[in-house]
């Protein structure tokens, strides 16, 4: 398994994103849709956060969900993407490699950290994506 190679080798190229704009029920329909866990936010290519889905777990109440795990939309309606997502975030480089994400991820309590390039957004890799490398790149690489 070759670590040190940049994490453009298996990082999510085509990022499924979110504005500031959008609604906290479209971002519940996009994590489903797309069976994915962390949405960035960004503003004209921009990153302006990263919204989890644990985020939107956070601010469901235990009685809010129904039968289908879908929060109601009364309590989408209390709170915008601004107010839930997480900003400031850590952010790589392209030529950041698997080993020093795998490092970031496991020292850190987030699990995706978007990949940069001049400033902006070119990708997003995530623990799920590192654990799939290990998994397979022995296979890959045989």
């Amino acid at each position: 398994m070759l670590l040190d190679k940049p994490i453009t080798e298996i990082m999510t190229k085509h990022v499924i994103t979110l504005t500031l704009k959008d609604d906290l029920e479209t971002a519940e329909n996009l994590f489903k849709r797309n069976r994915i866990r962390h949405i960035p936010v960004v503003s004209n290519g921009i990153i302006e956060g990263m919204l989890s889905k644990t985020d939107l777990l956070r601010i469901s109440f235990a009685d809010s969900i129904n039968d289908e795990d879908k929060v109601e939309s009364v309590v989408y309606n209390m709170f915008d993407i601004s107010q839930v997502m997480t900003k400031n975030l850590e952010t790589i480089t392209t030529n950041t490699t698997i080993r020093e994400v795998a490092e970031i991820l496991s020292r850190r309590e987030y699990h995706a950290l978007p990949v940069m390039e001049y400033g902006r957004l070119v990708g997003i890799v995530t623990s799920t994506d590192l654990i799939k490398y290990m998994l397979y790149a022995d296979k890959v690489n045989s």
